[in-house]
């Protein structure tokens, strides 16, 4: 085909060649610039993922095993500050506030609840939505107390983890009177607003019974039902007091742990930080892996993973803490059959 135009002429192979180059190479460079900025600007750009966290404890209860929970998070790819943000709820104890609090964070449209501190905390959260994902961490049961369906397929919105401390409690009178073969009366010390306390009750009772001892129950609901309970262990004569799983308990362990010097009555406790602040014993579920494993579960549930797909996991990691001052100090001299199975022995 001609020119239009008698002064138009058809371009030169080699001035097509070198026109062809130079595009090719502008649109190269510019191509590489946009995959190298694009991702930069992505992440400038992306909001951090909101969760939420429900507890029944106070923040300073439990940070070492809050921090493993962060861990397990960060393992997952999510660290708080950057790519994750926490709406976090503390009750204090006060257990009533735990609807309310769970509701808020429903509200802010959190991407995940955590929920830490027993089925205490955990129930309310799945009360308040059958939407968001709920990781929770429980010493109780998760499915007599309703939590979820099964261990295996949870179903619904709920997985998590336990470590049973409650079914402990019959375990702490055997281990207890391996230590008292002589104290006829365990006082036990429950809070009777607890999930499955009558469950874990019954079978301390069938435990006490198998032994041959009694066992006073004390029931503790606030601080000051703390130092009613030491009264009745002064005026009843009552020879060795066991701490049971509670929130309660764990917020106020150094007045528990004072109140037994000061009465001097041994007692056993559920977590080794009763221990290390000066309580005689503990016999109980570490819970730093428990919480690890929280961490990474709900890691998994933001990246898309559902609940019902992870099966409620349990662990049977159970940690003996001995302090051997705290047993001087009471003139008790610890069997060495016990000393031997002891995770732990602070001198």
């Amino acid at each position: 085909m001609a020119p239009r135009f008698a002064h138009e002429s058809r371009p030169k192979a080699t001035d097509v060649k070198r026109t062809f180059d130079h595009l090719k190479r502008r649109d190269i460079i510019a191509g590489l610039g946009s995959a190298i900025a694009l991702p930069y600007v992505s992440r400038a750009q992306q909001k951090p993922v909101l969760l939420g966290l429900l507890s029944s404890l106070s923040p300073q209860t439990i940070p070492k095993a809050v921090a493993a929970t962060y861990r397990g998070l960060k393992e997952q790819g999510f660290i708080e500050g950057e790519n994750l943000r926490t709406e976090q709820r503390w009750a204090d104890g006060q257990y009533s506030r735990l609807p309310s609090m769970a509701k808020e964070l429903v509200d802010l449209k959190v991407a995940a609840i955590v929920t830490i501190g027993g089925n205490i905390a955990a129930l309310p959260a799945k009360a308040a939505t059958t939407t968001i994902p709920i990781v929770f961490a429980t010493a109780d049961d998760p499915v007599t107390t309703g939590l979820v369906t099964n261990f295996v397929r949870p179903a619904g919105n709920l997985t998590g983890v336990t470590w049973m401390g409650g079914d402990l409690l019959a375990k702490n009178i055997e281990v207890f009177h391996e230590l008292l073969p002589n104290v006829p009366v365990f006082g036990i010390m429950s809070n009777p607003d607890r999930p499955n306390v009558a469950a874990q009750l019954k079978s301390a009772q069938e435990a006490a019974d198998k032994i041959g001892c009694k066992i006073r129950i004390l029931h503790v609901r606030t601080a000051g039902d703390i130092d009613a309970a030491f009264a009745t262990i002064e005026q009843e004569h009552i020879g060795a007091l066991i701490v049971s799983t509670d929130a309660i308990f764990n917020i106020h362990r150094d007045k528990i742990v004072a109140l037994a010097t000061k009465h001097a009555v041994p007692a056993l406790y559920y977590l080794p930080e009763f221990v290390v602040a000066g309580g005689l014993i503990s016999y109980g579920s570490g819970l730093i892996d428990a919480y690890h494993l929280i961490g990474v579960y709900t890691g998994r549930i933001l990246k898309g993973e559902k609940p019902a797909d992870l099966p409620v996991q349990q662990t049977t990691k159970v940690e003996l803490f001995i302090n051997l001052k705290t047993a001087k100090a009471l003139g008790l001299t610890i069997p060495i059959m016990l000393l031997g199975r002891a995770d732990e022995v602070i001198e």
